[in-house]
């Protein structure tokens, strides 16, 4: 943080970016690392995440006119525009926010920061009158599963709401982040990312459940026990088609249940973020029991089912967020029982957790939540790689349990261990940066949330 005030001041005195004779107002939200729950957030499941070390900071000064600059020099080693601006008054509706943002790749990223804009001068017009200067740095590492996303738009947002003297924080912002990822960025995420870089505390742990937000209190892991997380080297992003077609599928397995309970699905556009519910299940799989669906639903659905053969008996696509692509084959019964178990997994997860009991237990929930992410296609060699090798150490070495965060088919794995098994933890970060040639990035530590770190202030 100190770096990033320092910057802010090299900025104000140089002129360059900042006036000298205004406060500047900033932020920080983290990145977040799933435990446990991963997909089972647009399903209504129970999810189990942690702030990382690693943040997001965003400095917001007022600005004259009503122009909305923005300044992330980041971008640049992306080849991507990290200097460039756009007026309040060209964002009038999401259609035309998302024609600014997709005018070309280089400008591509301001998606989830423009968005903000967009939302709190639809929501709050007035106070929304002028423009802010903006400026973006990051050290969440993009597309490893870790919520850069999440990260970026929740740390700007707190900041331009304070600017604005908006009351902006817990669930509304969470749900108001999302919005923007999911409408204006076009990125099918659930709400676990938002709410964890939110609510999220140091060496804490949220449960939440996602119906559709539903914070339950922070679990301070046991005594003893440590999270880390590493860094496959695979790239993952939750716009890939990998992410899309398990979020899809899962719909596709709810929408043919509730057909043969003849129960209507209905569009629900009460809420901030529009979805399809029912009246037995509240349009939620986690809803529906482990028992329930293995005796009475799971051998009737289709293994896999082409996007064509779906549309083609005259069923409609109830996800608003993903779209139903004739030419994917999607693992319907896969993705729709991992939506139902893992919920019951997490649960248990949590209790353990909780109790500071069961370790060995919570590993192996990690391992099955781990194999139920292959069977819905969100697997992969390098992520398969390193939780063998966090297996073969053995819980007697310290090392419970691995799986896979987020959105999957690449990205972060996370571990979970006792303090003193460092030693174990490393050689499984040592063997796997010998096996594929590369030096993992190692994450540990954790970090307070944005509401907790609040909006300060920079006077002049």
């Amino acid at each position: 943080m100190n770096d990033f005030l320092n910057r802010l001041t090299v900025l104000r005195s140089s002129k360059h970016f900042f006036a000298s004779d205004r406060p500047i107002l900033y932020s920080r939200a983290p990145g977040r690392l799933d435990l446990m729950g991963g997909n089972d957030d647009y399903t209504g499941g129970l999810v189990f995440e942690a702030t990382i070390r690693e943040a997001t900071c965003a400095a917001v000064q007022q600005r004259a006119d009503r122009r909305i600059v923005f300044l992330n020099p980041q971008m640049k080693s992306r080849g991507w525009q990290d200097h460039t601006e756009f007026s309040l008054d060209d964002l009038t509706t999401a259609e035309a926010v998302r024609a600014l943002v997709n005018r070309s790749p280089e400008v591509r990223w301001t998606a989830y920061v423009l968005g903000v804009f967009h939302l709190l001068q639809k929501r709050f017009p007035g106070q929304v009158r002028h423009g802010l200067n903006v400026f973006i740095e990051s050290d969440v590492p993009l597309n490893k599963g870790v919520s850069s996303s999440a990260s970026v738009e929740v740390a700007v947002m707190k900041a331009a709401a304070g600017a604005y003297g908006i009351e902006l924080a817990g669930v509304e912002l969470a749900q108001a982040c999302q919005w923007v990822e999911n409408v204006i960025a076009e990125s099918a995420c659930g709400i676990m990312d938002q709410i964890a870089v939110v609510l999220g505390d140091e060496n804490c742990i949220l449960p939440l459940l996602c119906q559709p937000c539903l914070p339950h209190p922070l679990v301070r892991l046991p005594e003893g026990v440590a999270c880390w997380a590493v860094d496959s080297g695979v790239s993952h992003t939750v716009t890939g088609i990998e992410y899309e077609a398990a979020r899809a599928g899962a719909f596709m397995g709810y929408k043919l249940i509730c057909d043969w309970e003849q129960l209507p699905v209905r569009r629900d556009e009460a809420g901030p973020i529009p979805r399809w519910t029912d009246p037995r299940w509240n349009g939620y799989l986690a809803n529906m029991s482990p028992s329930l669906f293995r005796s009475r639903y799971e051998s009737r659905l289709p293994e896999t089912m082409t996007g064509a053969e779906y549309l083609s008996e005259g069923q409609i696509h109830i996800d608003p967020f993903t779209k139903m692509r004739p030419e994917v084959t999607y693992r319907v019964r896969a993705c729709t029982r991992y939506a139902i178990e893992e919920n019951f997994r997490v649960q248990l997860f949590a209790e353990l957790a909780r109790g500071g009991v069961g370790f060995g237990q919570m590993g192996d929930l990690m391992y099955q939540s781990h194999h139920a992410y292959t069977e819905c296609g969100l697997g992969c060699d390098a992520t398969d790689r390193l939780v063998e090798l966090v297996r073969t150490e053995r819980p007697t070495n310290g090392l419970f349990g691995a799986k896979v965060t987020g959105g999957g088919a690449g990205g972060t794995v996370a571990v979970l261990a006792r303090t003193d098994a460092r030693p174990a933890f490393d050689r499984v970060v040592g063997r796997y940066a010998k096996e594929r040639g590369i030096t993992p990035y190692v994450f540990e530590g954790s970090s307070v949330g944005a509401d907790r770190f609040g909006v300060k202030i920079l006077q002049p």
